[in-house]
């Protein structure tokens, strides 16, 4: 697939440019009074819709994604915070092998597209820092991470105390940022077919955790899931031997020994011109009700 989209996501970018000073809570508030697709007034005055515009390559690969199993929820890790950047192109300046997401939310119950959900994701760079806090995701002072211990050799770990998967998840505290970076961080709202679509890098790795993606779903002013995305390790070997990632040697964890991995957190990866595509389905107990 190529990039014949590259001129939909510009003009996205200038959509969600013109509500990214509402702040998530805001937004949150917009989506779950709405009947439909969520009308924001901006600071401006101007009405936007800020539900995400999905090309039809992205859509189509959803087709016979029909399972209502509940996605595992797991730890939001030591470095969330609502970043106030609603957008797809979460990149900043980042460098990195070019990685598209695409994430289509249904609700575990009736396996129907889960529209007006917000959804965000965060993850580290290439060296394995994140924005908002530095410091601390390489021990230089930012002290310990909220809701743990000290993270191994000033990493971070983002693991929960009882290990992989389960139902519940979100165990540590929302992070103060102790500086004003926010890259690889943003949200979207989903559109009618429960999709939101994010242009990112391939993650970097940090001592003690695989690779991975974090990301977090909020239906109705809750938070309903927060999970994490992994990837196949040929592919994470492939990439890592590239610049910069291979400027970043020692990596000690891998998917096979990482307490947070599981096989249904893998995203399916293809292969597209100068990067990567990634799908999956999130299935989302909407209305918290354990089903």
């Amino acid at each position: 697939m190529g990039h014949d989209h590259e001129g939909q996501r510009v003009s996205r970018r200038r959509l969600f440019a013109g509500i990214s000073s509402l702040g998530l809570g805001s937004l949150l508030a917009a989506c779950s009074s709405a009947e439909g697709t969520a009308t924001v007034t901006t600071s401006t005055g101007a009405s936007v819709t800020p539900a995400a515009t999905t090309a039809a390559d992205l859509t189509s690969l959803f087709d016979g994604a029909g399972t209502c199993k509940l996605t595992g929820a797991t730890t939001q890790g030591p470095y969330y915070f609502d970043a106030d950047k609603i957008r797809s192109d979460i990149r900043e300046d980042k460098q990195g092998v070019r990685l598209r997401v695409a994430i289509k939310v249904q609700d575990s119950e009736t396996c129907k597209p889960l529209g007006n959900a917000v959804v965000e994701i965060w993850h580290c760079d290439a060296a394995g820092l994140y924005s908002g806090a530095e410091a601390a995701s390489t021990g230089g002072g930012g002290g310990n991470p909220p809701g743990g211990g000290a993270p191994p050799s000033g990493a971070p770990t983002g693991a929960p105390p009882s290990g992989g998967p389960g139902n519940g998840g979100g165990d540590m505290a929302d992070l103060t940022p102790t500086d004003d970076k926010r890259y690889l961080r943003g949200a979207q709202v989903t559109n009618g077919d429960g999709i939101v679509e994010f242009t990112t890098i391939w993650p970097g790795w940090y001592r003690g955790r695989t690779i991975h993606i974090h990301a977090m779903v909020h239906f109705g002013n809750q938070r309903v899931l927060t999970t994490q995305l992994m990837f196949d390790e040929k592919l994470n070997s492939a990439v890592m031997a590239k610049s910069p990632y291979s400027e970043h040697a020692g990596r000690d964890t891998f998917n096979d020994n990482d307490n947070i991995y599981d096989d249904s957190m893998l995203m399916k990866i293809t292969q597209e011109d100068d990067g990567y595509l990634g799908v999956i389905v999130f299935s989302a107990d909407s209305d918290k009700d354990g089903a």
